[in-house]
């Protein structure tokens, strides 16, 4: 069981699809004696049992229902209820309003309904939802994706997590990162577009939300493939004076 420190450890951080060498999105954040799965996007469950099994989880968290941050709950009720694994109790999920029948449509084969209760305690997140996590605390808030989407703060014993799940800039998110010791923060686009709605940061977009927030350190995350994690560091770097690094899958950073 962790102690107070709180750590991040990317298990995949590539979108739209897993490459060879990273999953998509998810990251196992530890601390406060808990640990937490956030994002569940697909190859991330078998990173997560690199460090602990499905049923030493406390939470799930869930920024939206794209499949590059959610597809691995599938997986994950097939582990929690028909393999080796056994559950003292449903493991909480936090996720966007209609997760569970979402998950349901997909894994229910006859006219029964999938029991995805029996797999996970569902709490649909809204703006400003707070939750306990051991001696962890969650704040979600709504941050602009085009669909359901949140971003979440992780606190404990003065430390201070927050991830921006998939959002264009918006004060949502800058408000929830404020004095935060550090924003993991996606980095999809290349560019904003030039017409329609913008739903992801550029590496800029990154860096002044950082600048904004007053972050400690800013870690990018979720770099689309036009760009290259290179790239998408030194252009953020150029928009925000503190340390910038980028989530490659495997590295565990401590918080704080």
């Amino acid at each position: 069981m962790t102690g107070d420190l709180l750590r991040l450890t990317v298990l995949g951080s590539a979108t739209p699809y897993a490459s060879v060498d990273n999953p998509c999105s998810g990251y196992l954040v530890s601390g406060g004696s808990a640990r937490v799965w956030v994002d569940a996007g697909s190859g991330t469950l078998a990173q997560l049992q690199r460090h602990v099994r499905l049923d030493e989880v406390d939470a799930i968290w869930i920024s939206h229902l794209h499949a590059d941050h959610s597809a691995d709950l599938l997986t994950a009720y097939y582990a929690a209820l028909f393999a080796d694994i056994r559950l003292a109790a449903p493991i909480p999920l936090y996720g966007p309003p209609g997760i569970a029948d979402r998950l349901a449509h997909f894994l229910t084969n006859t006219s029964a309904r999938s029991p995805i209760e029996s797999a996970f305690a569902v709490h649909e997140l809204e703006d400003g939802h707070r939750a306990r996590v051991g001696g962890l605390t969650l704040t979600s808030r709504a941050v602009a994706h085009g669909i359901p989407a949140f971003a979440v703060r992780i606190e404990t014993e003065g430390r201070s997590l927050v991830y921006s799940g998939d959002t264009a800039p918006c004060a949502n998110l800058t408000r929830l990162a404020e004095g935060c010791d550090a924003l993991l923060c996606e980095a999809e686009s290349a560019q904003a577009p030039a017409q329609g709605e913008q739903v992801h940061h550029t590496p800029e977009d990154a860096g002044d939300t950082a600048g904004a927030a007053r972050a400690g350190r800013l870690i990018v995350t979720h770099v689309g493939p036009s760009l290259t994690p290179e790239q998408a560091v030194a252009r953020a770097s150029a928009r925000f004076d503190g340390p910038v690094d980028y989530a490659a899958p495997g590295v565990t950073f401590s918080i704080g």
